[in-house]
């Protein structure tokens, strides 16, 4: 255990959230997210939910601020599913990066050509649907 470091972020995510550099992105994909199928680097924190995976990530991770910089998956056209985890995600980023610029929607299946460049994918136990989402790296001032 490290002081100031969430204890629900693994050895492992803080190894990997240090080799990022600017612009390389990050996904933490729901429980329904192919995650072994979309990247080589999948890290895994089964058991935990998007939402405080989100605001333990932030408080280590800066928002890159020269480009959009948080992307959400859109719903599917005419699926009825409920997205309120997306409103706990904007509170949960706006509180935890001052850079933090809004939500870009990004249709299903180019999320997962973006997933698939991505640095590495946090695989969650997250339940809500389209609770996928990517955020790109800053750089620390």
């Amino acid at each position: 255990m490290l002081k100031t470091i969430p204890s629900i972020l693994s050895p492992e995510l803080l190894k990997v959230l240090m080799e990022m550099g600017h612009g390389d992105e990050l996904v933490i994909g729901d429980g329904n997210f192919p995650a072994a199928s979309m990247n080589d680097r999948v890290v895994r924190l089964d058991g935990h939910g998007g939402e405080e995976i989100l605001k333990a990530i932030l408080q280590l991770f800066p928002l890159d601020t020269y480009a959009p910089n948080a992307f959400l998956m859109e719903k599917v056209p005419g699926d009825p599913a409920e997205t309120p985890i997306w409103d706990s995600y904007e509170k949960i980023a706006k509180a935890g990066d001052p850079g933090f610029t809004g939500f870009t929607f990004v249709e299903r299946f180019a999320f997962y050509e973006q997933s698939k460049k991505a640095y590495a994918i946090v695989a969650t136990g997250e339940s809500a649907l389209y609770a996928n989402i990517i955020l790109k790296k800053g750089v620390v001032l």
